[in-house]
């Protein structure tokens, strides 16, 4: 059901408008004061905000929606007065409000103007779905070193027309380094044209590629543009290029070497502009070593390397990326937020990550669907990452003169005490939001020491 939140200092408004709404099936919450309605919108971001334009305290109407507007930018806010002079609701609008009500409010006008916004919000999700859906989102998250590196790096790269092979771990985020690329360069308003070449049949790659005439071949009943021409002025992504066969590796040099392309069955060649980002998860050296990749077309790709680091390399950012999937199934769905308890964030830390980010993103989903609304604790992490159970570091203490043991990591000594002291310290960072003066008072050490053991353990605060 949709959500609103009243904001407004009279209470019979918010008695009135609330029952209003809650009949009509929205879910509706209320607050006095700005400063208790931008917590909460912080803590549950509603579907749409109705703000009173004149409230007592530091926020007032226009600031609670400057807030809004800079917090939760895709929430719309209507706002409404009954004392509200026309530069009022002119400097409103010129701040983001969606539509301005005048008191006294009448039933009509407030559930129209309710609905209408609630459309709006649909729409900005069905975008940003999209957009995600496409792979044009070009949003990293993360503040470790390895990740500054990686943003450094694209930033130096992304406005020039340089190829750039994007290597790293499935689910380590190589599709949206290629769309930070695209976004970072002069042709951000073109095509971004992504080709998976693993789900390619070996006898389509041409046609996929380049297209094909009318008549071609069976089943060729119209003619089809491949994907250089319809990334033609803009960038053009191959994913998975180290699964290409023999025969489409060198009819690819070709394409990049002469920048022109011919479509199945046509005898015209056609002159290509594209920019050209490729992906893998193959060591790509070793397969020109192997023979099974052209050593010519690597060379052309691997103008510019990206290594992108795994979940197990960046552990300092995982709380980051919990919040920030769980802020994103919120956005899709409308679904209440999850709370993330430390111990939480702390077992989702001790996990090895196999699958990387996307892993991650799936862990989080599952448990926004499953818990929505309230606090994700330790044992709701279990539920869904059994392995995380066995966690050698939760157990009862060792005692070498009988009694419990506890389990054994299955790792060698330094690798175990790196990964304890990076769990510690990830869980004091996340309790003191990145804070290093906080957390190192958690731990019950100076803030030297701690920048140390960070940096040995690749960990960042939120400030650096």
């Amino acid at each position: 059901m949709p959500s609103v939140l009243i904001v407004d200092d009279e209470p019979n408004i918010r008695r009135m408008v609330g029952a209003l709404l809650s009949a009509e099936g929205y879910d509706v919450r209320d607050a006095a004061d700005g400063t208790t309605a931008l917590a909460l919108a912080e803590a549950n971001e509603p579907d749409v905000a109705l703000v009173d334009l004149m409230m007592p305290g530091d926020l007032d109407g226009l600031a609670l929606l400057q807030k809004l507007r800079e917090r939760r930018p895709d929430m719309p806010v209507v706002m409404m007065s009954g004392r509200a002079a026309l530069t009022d609701a002119v400097r409103a609008t010129k701040l983001g409000a969606f539509t301005f009500l005048e008191k006294p409010l009448t039933p009509e006008g407030v559930l129209l103007a309710l609905a209408s916004a609630f459309e709006l919000r649909q729409a900005r999700r069905a975008a940003a779905a999209l957009r995600e859906d496409l792979g044009i989102s070009g949003e990293m998250v993360g503040d470790s070193p390895v990740m500054h590196d990686v943003r450094t790096l694209i930033a130096r790269v992304g406005p020039t027309d340089a190829r750039v092979l994007i290597t790293g771990e499935s689910g380590t985020g190589k599709e949206l380094v290629a769309a930070a690329l695209h976004l970072a360069s002069p042709r951000r308003d073109r095509p971004f044209i992504r080709v998976n070449c693993a789900a390619i049949p070996r006898d389509l790659v041409e046609s996929e590629m380049f297209g094909h005439e009318r008549g071609a071949f069976t089943g060729a009943t119209d003619r089809r543009l491949g994907r250089f021409e319809l990334a033609h002025t803009g960038t053009l992504f191959l994913d998975e290029v180290g699964d290409l066969g023999a025969e489409a590796q060198a009819k690819l040099l070709r394409a990049i070497e002469a920048r022109e392309i011919e479509r199945v069955g046509g005898g015209k060649p056609i002159k290509i502009d594209v920019r050209i980002l490729a992906a893998t998860n193959k060591d790509l050296g070793r397969a020109v070593a192997d023979g099974s990749f052209r050593e010519d077309l690597f060379f052309r790709l691997n103008v510019i390397p990206i290594q992108l680091p795994t979940l197990r390399d960046r552990p300092g950012d995982l709380p980051a990326l919990v919040r920030h999937f769980s802020a994103r199934h919120r956005t899709r769905t409308g679904r209440p937020l999850v709370q993330w308890h430390d111990e939480a964030l702390g077992a989702l830390s001790f996990y090895r990550w196999p699958g990387n980010v996307r892993e991650l993103a799936n862990v989080v989903e599952r448990l926004a669907i499953l818990h929505a609304g309230t606090v994700v604790g330790r044992a709701e992490v279990i539920q869904v990452l059994p392995t995380v159970a066995s966690d050698p570091f939760s157990g009862p203490a060792i005692h070498p003169a009988g009694g419990a043991h506890e389990t054994l990591p299955a790792l060698p000594l330094s690798d175990a005490l790196d990964a304890y002291e990076r769990r510690l310290l990830s869980a004091a960072l996340a309790q003191s939001d990145g804070n290093v003066a906080e957390a190192a008072r958690l731990l019950q050490t100076d803030r030297p020491n701690l920048y140390r053991r960070m940096r040995r353990l690749g960990l960042a605060s939120a400030g650096e």
